[in-house]
């Protein structure tokens, strides 16, 4: 496993993340739970990425179960706060209440005394950036989270919050999550550049384009009935992005040939042309299975030509949304 630091910070992250986005606490029991993560584990990922979100905060529990029995200081724990998590005009946002209450609430349910990286799952309008910076300063000065980032934020937003930080002397964000993918590739204009100047890391999801970019899905036939599109509970997010289309699906096995012809895997080499950015710090998979994890890692070594990158590139550009 190779291990990267984020951004311009010390830390550092395995190439290769386990995340719990539609996965623990959703389709996955305790049980299949503890033995992925314990998987990743022993095969080298120290980074795990959840939200507070994810199943209503269970996907927290879940995760922290999960941990309990490995050495807390061998980890880089990820979760996020944003999206409602009640009823209440307070229960939603980056204000400094929902903020402070739900990351409490999210050290209660990771059963953890600090969170490492405490990431803003959206941009809030309705919040002065002052207010989101001094709440995740007195939370770091306070030792609950030790860093914090953004996900899918604008580069003029994270540019702007980033130079808000410096001048209260407060640390600024250190990371953005946005989704990163061949077929997604809209960070490479203006993000990936601005976040280069200021020293912020990339940590992806949905490098696989949730499972299309491995080539089990197959035009003109019917979904693999274990696959996530075909679960009608958490697919509808990929359905939403014509990703199944039959043209999407012809280039993808055509992906996968061009994979095979250098000695890997369709979904290995989606991972590591992420990870061909140095400012890609890490990709975070969604596994099921210990084989899917055992694919993947493989990508955090596998080094591509220019000439593989073209080709690939090539094959799927026509479906890419840049």
């Amino acid at each position: 496993m190779d291990y990267r630091k984020l951004g311009k910070w010390g830390i550092k992250l395995s190439t290769i993340g386990l995340g719990s986005w539609l996965t623990s606490g959703t389709t996955i029991e305790q049980s299949e739970n503890d033995e992925l993560i314990h998987y990743a584990y022993d095969s080298g990922i120290n980074f795990f990425d959840t939200a507070n979100v994810y199943a209503l905060g269970e996907a927290e529990v879940v995760v922290g179960k999960s941990l309990k029995q490995i050495k807390r200081d061998s980890l880089v724990l990820a979760t996020k706060v944003f999206f409602p998590m009640g009823n209440g005009p307070n229960d939603k946002g980056l204000s400094r209440k929902h903020i402070f209450e739900q990351c409490h609430l999210s050290l209660k349910r990771l059963n953890t005394d600090y969170i490492d990286l405490y990431q803003c799952h959206r941009f809030d309008s309705e919040v002065p950036l002052y207010e989101l910076v001094k709440a995740m300063d007195d939370l770091t000065r306070a030792g609950k989270i030790l860093y914090w980032g953004v996900s899918e934020w604008q580069a003029s937003q994270i540019e702007e919050v980033t130079n808000i930080a410096l001048q209260l002397h407060a640390m600024p964000p250190i990371s953005n999550q946005p989704c990163y993918n061949l077929l997604h590739r809209t960070i490479e204009n203006e993000i990936i550049p601005t976040c280069e100047k200021l020293g912020v890391g990339q940590v992806v999801f949905s490098p696989l384009a949730q499972g299309i970019l491995t080539g089990k899905y197959k035009p003109n036939q019917p979904l693999p009935k274990d696959s996530r599109a075909s679960n009608d509970k958490i697919n509808m997010f990929l359905k939403g992005r014509n990703h199944l289309d039959n043209e999407v699906l012809t280039a993808v096995e055509k992906f996968a040939c061009l994979a095979k012809e250098y000695n890997t895997t369709a979904a290995s080499l989606a991972l590591a042309w992420c990870l061909r950015h140095k400012n890609v710090t890490s990709t975070i998979i969604g596994a099921t299975s210990t084989n899917q994890i055992n694919e993947n890692i493989k990508a955090s070594n596998l080094k591509l030509t220019d000439d593989l990158v073209k080709t690939a590139q090539d094959i799927l550009k026509p479906f890419a949304n840049f």
